[in-house]
């Protein structure tokens, strides 16, 4: 009984209203370093999909979306104007595929800092996101 309340009330649960960036972290910088990634996994279980186009971090001068692609069998980052994740899908952003690029700190960025990262969706929702800088 209380397993059949437990799925009836998981079921009459509103959907999500935005998505979500689980497991997010920016590498920490040496200093005099000028770049950093950031990475994580976008989530998206609202009941459309979102396309996300624009980027941008108080803590950064620049912020943009790359993807690591194989360009005549060599590695080359290339940027991405938008990325679409579809509803109820994720995206993972990981070294060696997406993943954001973050240029000219603002201040130096320290490992258990939290940044505030921003991402645009086409239809001008902007979400906002506490991200981690760690040393890995």
């Amino acid at each position: 009984m209380a397993l059949l309340t437990a799925v009836a009330l998981a079921a009459c649960q509103p959907p999500a209203t935005e998505p979500v960036f689980e497991e997010a972290w920016i590498r920490s910088l040496p200093p005099g370093m000028k770049m950093t990634a950031g990475f994580g996994v976008l989530k998206n279980e609202t009941v459309q999909d979102i396309e996300f186009t624009g980027f941008s971090s108080p803590a950064f001068r620049e912020v943009s979306l790359h993807e690591t692609v194989v360009i005549e069998g060599v590695n080359k980052m290339q940027k991405v104007d938008s990325l679409t994740v579809a509803s109820g899908g994720s995206v993972e952003l990981a070294p060696g595929g997406y993943h954001f690029m973050l240029v000219m700190p603002i201040k130096p960025l320290r490992p258990g800092a939290i940044i505030q990262l921003e991402m645009t969706a086409r239809d001008g929702r902007t979400f906002t996101y506490e991200v981690a800088v760690e040393r890995r």
